[in-house]
């Protein structure tokens, strides 16, 4: 069986690392899923999320001419990538707004309370 980048294929896990996992494909070839495939989230241990001989799906995203294969299982899951889109994004000039608006509201409050310690601007000491 060959194995074309982009294909989306059901293997096993057969060991795991610290910086992945690797899983026997049909055919018997082996690649490596790395901790920065494993999920959306923020993985620390691979072990948190597999363990060996556990049947996952996998996205086949790079062969090495070497015959290394590089596997995917967060993009294997396309109904978990479309969710993620339905957040609705905030525009940069959106929050860039927010932010200058905030920080001059803070501004503000910190003129008004060193003002107050002052005695008012523009006040001068006879």
């Amino acid at each position: 069986m060959t194995i074309e980048v982009g294909s989306i294929l059901e293997g096993v896990v057969t060991g795991i690392t610290n910086f992945g996992a690797f899983v026997e494909l049909p055919g018997g070839v082996t690649g490596l899923v790395h901790i920065s495939e494993v999920a959306d989230a923020y993985v620390k241990d691979v072990r948190d999320y597999l363990k060996d001989q556990d049947r996952v799906k996998v996205k086949v995203i790079s062969v090495d001419p070497k015959g290394k294969i590089g596997l995917s299982i967060k993009q294997a899951n396309p109904t978990a990538r479309r969710q993620e889109r339905r957040v609705p994004q905030v525009s940069f000039e959106d929050r860039l707004a927010k932010f200058l608006k905030d920080s001059d509201e803070r501004q503000q409050d910190i003129r008004r309370s060193t003002d107050a310690k002052r005695g008012g601007r523009g006040g001068g000491r006879n």
